[in-house]
């Protein structure tokens, strides 16, 4: 799919490129009823009057995107992609390239916001993240023909690049270290159900606890928040079946968790058990310190950032699965007491 450009409105108007480049910029030169009727064609193609130096000058943008449908209250409390965006800026900062960051509502939203950056020539590719199943996203990506790199999967993204992690294994390594604690009854506490990642970590989950024969294994879905992590570690701990370890989907979560644990008087770890999932230094910060599947999220933003300066660049990159997350064991998890 060709970009829009001067040329293609100048086609279509009966005009000059000189006459569209007046109309455009607010220049004196064309009638008004000529400017009213070139700026109709220029929306209609989806060219935005704000790119047209840039398309005259064929020069590119230095900069790449990153959309999120995530609620912006929660990016300012997830060390997730405070860590990921630094990995970016590590790679992007030594190419002069900088990063547009933009927030959303829905993967629709998304699109909408692929198709003006690329009408208005305002990046050169675009970092994906929180795969979906089916993801609508992915073939429009595919027809604009904007250098793309997927963070997480591995899933179905036809011909764009993906950066991912086995969270599968991570989620089994977890819970195989909890059972040979002793734990028998292990709950977790999950992210957004819709993500393909959390899919993952859920079916991992789910068959691991199966092939060991524990008596209790459930996930319960939470949004990453703190506020919704405390909740679901309060319904998992006044149940009749109170678990006596918990894995959560992230670090947040799980110091919502250890709270509400001592909150309640339940000990941690003497009562309680608690994994996190991604280990920022949240998980030091706090007593006891917490067990927590470590990986360097910088690193895995440095080479998402390295493969799409590459696409962007004409380069054929492949998909690339970056290091496991591995087990650290600290404060916060001991074998069960005995009751």
């Amino acid at each position: 799919m060709k970009r829009p450009t001067i040329a293609d409105i100048a086609q279509r108007a009966g005009v000059s490129k000189g006459a569209v480049s007046y109309a455009l910029n607010g220049q004196p030169g064309v009638s008004e009823a000529t400017r009213k009727r070139i700026v109709a064609i220029a929306q209609e193609i989806g060219f935005n009057p704000n790119s047209a130096a840039r398309a005259l000058s064929g020069a590119t943008a230095k900069a790449v995107g990153l959309t999120l449908c995530r609620p912006a209250r929660i990016l300012s409390i997830e060390p997730f992609f405070m860590g990921l965006i630094s990995g970016f800026e590590a790679e992007l900062a030594a190419r002069s390239y900088a990063l547009t960051l933009q927030v959303v509502a829905t993967p629709e939203n998304e699109v909408e916001v692929y198709r003006r950056w690329w009408g208005e020539r305002r990046v050169d590719g675009v970092f994906v993240s929180d795969l979906r199943d089916d993801d609508v996203r992915i073939p429009v990506l595919q027809t604009l023909r904007l250098p793309a790199v997927v963070i997480g999967g591995p899933g179905d993204t036809g011909s764009i690049t993906q950066v991912w992690s086995d969270d599968a294994g991570a989620v089994a390594e977890a819970v195989r270290y909890l059972v040979a604690l002793g734990h028998r009854r292990i709950a977790r506490v999950g992210g957004l159900p819709d993500l393909l990642h959390t899919q993952s970590r859920t079916r991992a989950f789910t068959d691991v606890c199966m092939a060991l024969g524990l008596e209790t294994a459930v996930t319960v879905p939470s949004d990453y928040t703190g506020e919704e992590g405390g909740r679901a570690t309060r319904r998992l701990l006044i149940g009749a079946e109170r678990p006596t370890a918990i894995i959560y989907d992230n670090d947040v979560m799980a110091v919502a968790g250890l709270a509400v644990a001592q909150e309640m008087g339940i000990r941690v770890p003497a009562d309680l058990s608690i994994v996190a999932w991604d280990d920022s230094p949240l998980c030091s910060l706090v007593h006891p310190s917490l067990t927590a599947l470590s990986r360097d999220i910088s690193e895995y933003g440095a080479q998402a950032a390295r493969q799409l300066l590459a696409a962007v660049d004409g380069e054929q990159v492949t998909s690339v699965e970056a290091g496991t997350a591995h087990l650290t064991p600290r404060g916060s998890t001991a074998p069960p007491r005995t009751r």
